[in-house]
Parts: C-alpha cells; sequence; structure tokens
C-alpha cells in the first residue's frame, strides 16, 4: 500500500513553522533537546539559499522548493531514527544538488562530516546516469567515462551506509512527487525506483521504505494492473477484515492459554507483492494465499516455535508453504517464520511469527543496527558488517573484471528470492533463485570455477546446468588441466545465471591470446550463422555497425565473450532489413499469431471466437475459468465453481472447452529446422520436452528413419518469435544426446 505522509506544521499564513517541526522531528529520531539549535540553523540555512536563488514563490509550495523537499526527507529518516549529522545532510541535499546551495558553506555552518555526508549522496547520482546510459545500449564508452565516478559512490556507501539511506528518502520523496508530472517523467523516475533504489532498500533490510517505493513505482509502471488489484482488494476489505478480526480472537485466546505474551495483527499485502506473486507462480488473485495474513510478534525465539506449534494445531498446514528464515535467513538478514494453514470457513491464511527484534531488523535494516561516534549495542557490529556486505562484494568484483558486472550486480543483480544450499563440510552458502552448481563453483572461489569438469547433488552427478534447491548438498568436481567452456555464457543452456559466474568466464576468455579469440570467434560466427541458415552477409559492413574498426576484432570480441552471439544476430538483422534490393537475408517466413487475441478471453485450442461473460456467476481477470459453447451466441464464460457449469459440465461434458484470460497479442514465424540424430528410445519425447518447456509450438513435423544405420532424419516446423529464440532453441537441441546436427532449413 502507498503510505500516507502527515503534512509539515504550518503558521496561520501558510509558512512551515520550523519550531514546532523541529519538536516534532527530535522526539521521532529520539534526540536530545539540545539538538533543536543545529536543526534550526540547516533549515535556515536552506531557505536562506532558496530565497537567493530567486525562488521565493515556490518555497511555501508543497513538494516544488528543495527546502521542503529537504524537511520532508529528514522526516523520512527520522522515521528510521538516523543521527543528527544524516538529518543535518538532509535537510540541505536538495539545496546543494540544485546548485542553489554551495558545499564549502554547509561544511563552514554545519561542519565536516555533515559536508562529507552531502558530498557523498550527491555522488550517488552517477546511478542514474549508468541507469540511462543502459537504457540507449551505448553502456560502453560512456560508462567508461563515469567509472571513476561511480567508483567513488561506491567506496562512499561502503564507508558509511548513511549515505544510501539519504538518497533512499530522496528518491521516496521524487517518486512521491511525480503523481502529477507528465507520463514520462512518471515512468522515468518508476523505473530507475525499481530498478535500483527498491532493490536497494530491501539489500538493506528496510521493509519500511522497500515497500512504498515497490508499489509507487508499480503505480506508473504497470497503471491498469495496479488499480485492478486494488480494486480487488477494496471489494473485500470488509469481509477481510471481519474475518482477520475472529482469526485474531481465536489466537489470543490460546496464546493466553499457553501462557505466551503476544502481539497479533492484520498484516497489509502490497499490492506489488501480490502482482509479483501472480506472475511468479502463474495464478490468479483469488490464488494469493497470503492476501489474509496475521503477524504474532513474540519475545524470544523458543516462543516462535511455540506459537507455531499451536498454530498448526489449530488449523492444518498446506504442504510446500512454511518458510523456517530463523534457522536460514535471508540474504539481506531477514527472520520470520512463514506458514500458510487452511483457517477458518476453509479460507487458506497466512501466519507470520517473529521476535519484535526480528520485527524491528525487517522494518529498519541498518537503521536498527546503529553503531556511529561510539554508539553501542549488542551485536551491532557484526550485524551492520553483514547488510553492507554486498556492497563491499560488488566493489571487488568490479576491480577484478571491470565494465559491465557493476551494472549486472548494481541494477539487475539484486535477487529477492533467494536458495541456500550446503557445501560437502556443511557451511551454508546463499544463491540466487534458479542457480546451477556451476553458479556455486565460482561462489566458492574463482579457480574451482574454472577447473570445474562436473558436480554432485546429495552424492549423485548432475549436469552443470541442474537447477539447485535450498537443502541440497553440492560437491564441486575438478581437473587440473580442465578450463571454461563457451558454453557456459550461451544463456539458452541456462549453465550460468550469476553476474558473478559469467563476469569470471568473461574475464578468463579475455586473457586467452588475441589469436586465439580471432580463431574462436569465427569458429562461433561460422557456425551460428550456418545453423540459421544465413548466406551472403557482409561482415565488413557488420563490424562497422557494431562500432568496431575490423573485422578481426569483431571476431576476436567474439571469442572473448566481451560481445555476444545474440547482439550480432540482432545488428545483422536490422542490416538486412535495411536492404531493399531483394529479400532480407535474415528473415523469417511469418505471420500474425491466432493463438492469442485482442480480446479478454483466450479460447485454448479453438483460436477466434465470440465470447460473453456468464450473469451468473460474472467472473473477473484472476478467476479460474470455463467456457460452454452455446447455440448461436459463441462461448459464454464462466466460473469454474459455477454451479451452471458445473451441471452443464456433467449434462453435456462435449460442450465445455478449456479457457484462460487473454495476454497481449504476438506474432510467431514458421522456421523449419532439420534435426539429424542417431536413433534411440525416447529420442522423439525429448525433442517434443524440449520444445514444451520452451513454449515452442509444433505446426509439423517428418521423421525418416533408416534402420541399416540406425540413423532418423526430422522436419519440424516450429512457431518462432525472434531470431535470438531460434538460436537458443537450436542451441538446446544440439546438447541433446544422441543429436547430431540441428540446424534451420536452407
Amino acid at each position: 500500500m502507498v503510505k500516507v505522509r502527515e503534512d509539515q506544521p504550518t503558521t496561520a499564513d501558510g509558512k512551515v513553522d520550523t519550531g514546532a517541526w523541529t519538536r516534532r522531528i527530535i522526539a521521532m529520531a529520539g534526540l536530545s533537546q539540545g539538538d533543536a539549535e543545529r536543526l534550526q540553523r540547516a533549515c535556515a540555512l536552506s531557505l536562506e539559499a532558496e530565497r537567493e536563488a530567486n525562488d521565493s514563490e515556490n518555497i511555501w509550495s508543497k513538494g516544488t522548493s528543495s527546502f521542503r523537499t529537504g524537511l520532508e526527507m529528514t522526516e523520512i529518516l527520522a522515521e528510521l531514527r538516523l543521527d543528527l549529522e544524516s538529518l543535518l545532510a538532509a535537510i540541505v541535499y536538495r539545496a546543494i544538488r540544485e546548485e542553489k546551495l554551495p558545499l564549502a558553506r554547509v561544511n563552514d555552518v554545519l561542519g565536516e562530516a555533515v559536508a562529507d555526508l552531502v558530498e557523498g549522496v550527491v555522488r550517488m547520482a552517477a546511478i542514474s546516469t549508468l541507469r540511462n546510459d543502459s537504457d540507449q545500449n551505448v553502456f560502453g564508452k560512456r560508462y567508461q567515462d563515469q567509472a571513476n565516478n561511480v567508483r567513488k559512490m561506491l567506496v562512499a556507501m561502503v564507508d558509511d551506509v548513511r549515505v544510501a539511506l539519504i538518497k533512499l528518502a530522496e528518491r521516496t520523496c521524487a517518486i512521491r512527487a511525480v503523481k502529477a508530472a507528465p507520463e514520462e517523467k512518471r515512468r522515468r523516475v518508476a523505473k530507475e525506483v525499481a530498478e535500483v533504489y527498491a532493490p536497494l532498500a530491501h539489500r538493506l533490510g528496510i521493509g519500511h521504505i522497500k515497500w512504498e517505493l515497490e508499489d509507487l513505482s508499480f503505480r506508473y509502471l504497470e497503471p491498469e494492473d495496479y488499480k485492478h488489484i486494488a480494486k480487488l482488494l477494496d471489494e473485500r476489505r470488509l469481509n477481510r477484515q471481519r474475518y482477520i478480526d475472529s482469526v485474531i480472537d481465536t489466537l489470543q485466546e490460546s496464546l493466553t492459554g499457553a501462557s505466551i505474551d503476544a502481539q497479533i495483527s492484520g498484516r497489509a499485502k502490497h499490492i506489488y507483492s501480490i502482482w509479483r506473486k501472480m506472475r511468479r507462480k502463474d495464478i490468479g488473485f483469488s490464488q494469493v494465499y497470503d492476501i489474509r495474513a496475521v503477524r504474532i510478534l513474540v519475545p524470544t525465539v523458543r516462543d516462535c516455535y511455540s506459537v507455531l506449534g499451536i498454530v498448526h494445531s489449530l488449523w492444518r498446514n498446506i504442504p510446500n508453504e512454511f518458510d523456517d528464515y530463523i534457522a536460514s535467513p535471508k540474504e539481506n538478514g531477514y527472520r520470520s517464520l512463514h506458514t500458510a494453514v487452511i483457517g477458518p470457513e476453509r479460507k487458506v491464511l497466512e501466519v507470520q511469527i517473529r521476535t519484535y527484534a526480528m520485527h524491528e531488523d525487517a522494518e529498519f535494516g541498518v537503521c536498527a543496527h546503529w553503531r556511529y561516534k561510539g554508539a553501542d549495542r549488542d551485536g551491532t557490529e557484526d550485524s551492520y558488517e553483514q547488510k553492507i556486505a554486498w556492497l563491499r562484494q560488488v566493489l571487488e568484483w568490479h576491480d577484478e573484471v571491470g565494465g559491465n558486472p557493476l551494472q549486472d550486480d548494481l541494477i539487475g543483480g539484486v535477487e529477492q528470492d533467494r536458495i541456500y544450499v550446503f557445501t560437502p563440510e556443511g557451511h551454508i552458502i546463499d544463491l540466487p533463485q534458479g542457480a546451477t552448481p556451476l553458479d556455486f563453483a565460482y561462489r566458492i572461489h574463482t579457480d574451482v570455477g574454472n577447473r570445474c569438469r562436473g558436480a554432485k547433488v546429495n552424492g549423485r552427478i548432475v549436469p552443470l546446468n541442474h537447477t539447485l534447491k535450498t537443502a541440497n548438498q553440492v560437491e564441486i568436481l575438478t581437473g587440473k588441466r580442465e578450463a571454461p567452456s563457451r558454453d557456459w555464457l550461451s544463456p539458452g543452456l541456462g549453465y550460468l545465471t550469476t553476474s558473478r559466474g559469467r563476469a569470471k568466464v568473461q574475464q578468463w576468455f579475455k586473457q586467452q591470446a588475441r589469436d586465439q579469440n580471432i580463431a574462436d570467434g569465427r569458429a562461433i560466427l561460422d557456425r551460428e550463422f550456418r545453423r540459421l541458415a544465413v548466406e551472403n552477409l557482409d561482415f565488413e559492413s557488420l563490424a562497422g555497425a557494431l562500432k568496431l574498426k575490423s573485422l578481426d576484432d569483431l571476431y576476436a570480441a567474439v571469442g572473448a565473450s566481451d560481445l555476444g552471439v545474440g547482439q550480432v544476430l540482432s545488428v545483422a538483422q536490422k542490416m538486412s532489413y535495411g536492404n531493399r534490393t531483394g529479400e532480407p537475408t535474415l528473415s523469417l517466413t511469418g505471420r500474425a499469431s491466432a493463438r492469442k487475441d485482442d480480446a479478454d478471453v483466450y479460447i485454448d485450442g479453438v483460436g477466434n471466437l465470440l465470447t460473453s461473460i456468464a450473469r451468473c456467476c460474472n467472473p473477473v481477470p484472476g478467476d479460474a475459468i470455463a467456457g460452454y459453447i452455446t447455440l448461436g451466441k459463441g462461448v459464454s464464460i464462466h466460473r469454474q465453481d459455477c454451479s451452471n457449469v458445473l451441471r452443464l459440465q456433467a449434462e453435456e461434458p462435449d460442450r465445455i472447452i478449456q479457457v484462460d484470460w487473454g495476454e497481449a497479442p504476438q506474432s510467431v514465424y514458421s522456421v523449419e529446422v532439420i534435426i539429424e540424430a542417431f536413433d534411440r528410445h525416447g529420442l522423439l519425447k525429448d525433442i517434443t520436452a524440449l520444445l514444451d518447456q520452451a513454449r515452442i509450438n509444433i505446426s509439423s513435423m517428418q521423421t525418416l528413419s533408416d534402420k541399416r544405420k540406425n540413423t532418423v532424419d526430422m522436419a519440424v516446423t516450429l512457431e518462432i518469435r525472434s531470431f535470438n529464440e531460434l538460436s537458443r532453441i537450436l542451441a538446446r537441441l544440439n546438447q541433446l544426446p544422441n543429436v547430431a546436427s540441428a540446424r534451420r532449413k536452407h
């Protein structure tokens, strides 16, 4: 849910009452009354700077002045109970950023420590520049130009995490203020917040800010989905609240009887997290288990597990819906017990159980473990170090490999779902969801990854692209003369999912001789273009289009894995479409897909038909639905649990069809692929299973077997969405046992 902010106190003439505001900040942040004078001095400094900049007409306008923005930033940080220096830096930051106030003046009036904090936050503007460059696909040269700024920003964050917190407050104010801005600006700010600052808040463990940033950015990036879920939540709010109140009464009675002192409350479910769970699990709104949820806070860890036993004795728990983040905390230090049960009225209920200290950590992250200027709390130093360890890690990887890994880890590499696996010695290693044994090897040590030749999971040999799961025990098999394979960098083969692993492999290939890289790059491109049946391509022009000086530079870049085959394909395809002399070299025979249409309902296996929503049950998007073929009126759409459709299913089952809610229309292209293989039992099943897993439709298939040679040739027509998808599918087909060759037909 979007946070409703409290207005700043004002005087009768509409100006901010800085005295009353200062008293409120002191109470919120737990400061002493002696700090009021420095806060007032900072307010006066920011106000004076804005007046001198001839913006006096904007000073008292909400959300438009650097002065008022500074006050709002300070309120956010006061809620996190930051120290006085952080609050002073927040008050004057916008004035300095907008060049209304010189940094030297802040140093003179408020002190060197405050000036250093502000300077660190200003340097973090490099993230925005980095994000813009990434969007324009010109990351190379411009990125190198900014590398020093980014390095300074990272060093500042590592040395003092308050810099990152002040920047988070500033971006929170920014996304709150764009409500009335043009759509282009709203989307630009929301995209940056969603991709950089919400993950940063997550990494620092500050759920208090993370949820607001995610919900607001989602509101502007996906407005229709946001409104739809918000409407569904509002429609069921009263019934949900009645249900939660009843559950809380039952739990309170049981816990009091067990002599457990607990605080129980309903837990607000955030709109973005609902949407993300619906997308990730491919489920409807009615299947999101934690729409109805309660949170139980207790004094000790022992009480957490006692409460869990009581909850499971009251209601039956749902298998595979229990997570123990106390025994295995998330990578940002989050600890709690999560369980889902079949509650009263046979409705699914989520229950979170944690201690008061865990709850403070979950809401305030690093801010709950403050240690500045001699302040001390038990265990503070270790917790603080764990919270910012990932920032040091990003800096370390940047030193080792340079370039793109910084962007990957800062912007795209912040995972929200983690798995926890064991080394053979029993040490716990956390990895992103979907990680492989090869990712694990590079997480252990670069040399282990480079010399990896195999892996065991729970004592059994598995492929290097095997997907790991929590609680797996992983053992890496190494050899003395093993070396990385270029296949590891192919996204379609799924060997590496972490940016660290990819960066290490790329670094290894960069260290090889240029001549070898040229030979390898030529072989890779020749093989790929031959597989895709691409002919008569001007490679010299292709190198120029990729901003490379010569064909050898192109081959060397591909051979060293600085340039992916997919990037080369995309540029080559654009070049071919610019050739008006004939048929494009890389063209596909295309047709508009009839499998999805612009209607709200997609009818599985039938195509486009007239549809209507049944009035008896009025299904809404997200409900499980079924279709009934009427006489002359197309297909009537019902909820699957509708009494009418259940009756019709028994009486006329041949007129009930499977339907699903529609998606955006797509285009697919018919491509004929030739597969040559040595025949074996299960070969056809493996091929069709691979295509089904990749969601590739098969239009036709012909096979010709030679029993004498024990070979089989297949001609398969596939519906492909892009050349990159075709390249990935051909690469995976070539990896199947007994497949000698899989290529596009000339």
